[in-house]
């Protein structure tokens, strides 16, 4: 077997990918291929490779014909993600399986890869609907955290039986072998804040809440906060910006705008309390049950939308004024919302014991090979 891991979008999809790959190198003697587009990639391939250990895995870079690359520099308009699979489409149709942790994949298929059979392990697993597209039942095998995810696509149709499999979230696998916390720049010890803004323009809270809440630790400083928003926020922005939000770190006050540790799960592990809006990473955070707080900064009517589900693991707030009572409340009412968090933790990232990457990469094999699965 040939198998090519695609990492088409951010580095930071490797860490639910890369060690299923090192597993499956364990395991097989099948020849497997990492392809990255964003050149940050073998760095963070690196790093869980230190950790997991296993036979070296070849890396390349995805071709690109020169209106790629020249798209490419324009940082803002995106990967151009189609038109990398593209350029790369006839080494990719020579694999037996291409492996993916992000949906847009699916492309390979309309783009003319008729060979490999496509495997797909989501790089998240919240509740938002983009997480629940049509192409997601092009995928042959779906490799999923947990069973609110895999209830989900049944039922709309985008997987089938023998064609998934349940194997806990590899991310948390892999953080608990890389994560770094270390020492956080921090004054003194107390209660730490974690926000973790999204970075979708209708969704997040990042541009009403983010400088009330500075203004609030900086009246405030019987607690820390590390303000470590989604990577693609400032992915795109240049390094002069990133050092301006960098050197509003204080005493109590740590803003880290895209180093590693906002994608290993260091800062989830560090931090007592959760404040965010729509992303997927509340869930890593309550693989150990704590408080939580979520910021609606656009008046949505979520209470009834499944796509906001995770707002009910914790107060909502829709003012930047009531921010801090939130937060500093947060810790009393947690036993309103533990017994919920822990059902939804459970559904969503499912078996949290150690193994999720070797169960994925066992999953893999007996697809490829052809024995039945339940």
């Amino acid at each position: 077997m040939r198998i090519a891991f695609l990492y088409i979008a951010e580095a930071y999809q490797c860490y639910h990918g890369a060690a299923i790959a090192l597993e499956l190198a364990r395991r097989t003697g099948w020849t497997i291929v990492n392809y990255y587009n964003d050149p940050e990639t073998p760095h963070h391939l690196a790093r869980i490779a230190r950790v997991w250990g296993g036979p070296p895995i070849e890396e390349r870079p995805l071709r690109k014909s020169p209106l790629t690359r020249g798209l490419q520099r324009l940082k803002r308009l995106g990967m151009f993600k189609d038109m990398v699979m593209r350029d790369n489409i006839a080494e990719l149709n020579g694999y037996d399986a291409v492996f993916a942790v992000e949906n847009t994949a699916a492309a390979l298929r309309r783009l003319g890869a008729t060979r490999p059979r496509l495997i797909y392990s989501p790089h998240g697993f919240g509740d938002r609907a983009r997480g629940f597209i049509p192409r997601i039942a092009t995928f042959d095998l779906v490799l999923l955290a947990g069973e609110k995810t895999a209830g989900r696509m049944l039922a709309e149709g985008l997987i089938r039986k023998g064609g998934y499999a349940l194997t806990g979230s590899v991310k948390l696998d892999t953080a608990a072998r890389i994560a770094e916390a270390g020492h956080l720049p921090f004054d003194r010890p107390q209660p730490t804040v974690l926000y973790n803004a999204h970075k979708e323009p209708k969704l997040t809270s990042w541009y009403r809440f983010i400088e009330p809440m500075l203004a609030g630790f900086t009246a405030d400083p019987s607690m820390n906060l590390i303000v470590a928003p989604h990577v693609k926020l400032f992915r795109r922005r240049g390094e002069a910006l990133r050092d301006r939000w960098r050197a509003r770190s204080t005493g109590n006050v740590l803003v880290d705008p895209g180093s590693d540790r906002c994608v290993d799960m260091s800062y989830a592990a560090a931090a007592d309390i959760y404040v965010g809006d729509v992303s997927s990473q509340v869930y890593e955070f309550l693989a150990t049950p704590r408080p939580c707080v979520f910021l609606n900064a656009h008046r949505i009517d979520w209470r009834d939308d499944p796509s906001f589900a995770h707002w009910h693991l914790g107060d909502v707030v829709d003012d930047p004024a009531d921010l801090m009572a939130a937060i500093h409340a947060a810790p009393e009412r947690h036993a309103m919302y533990r017994p919920r968090q822990e059902a939804m933790a459970k559904a969503s990232l499912g078996d949290t014991s150690p193994g999720a990457a070797a169960r994925a990469a066992e999953a893999v094999i007996a697809y490829l090979t052809g024995e039945k699965r339940a």
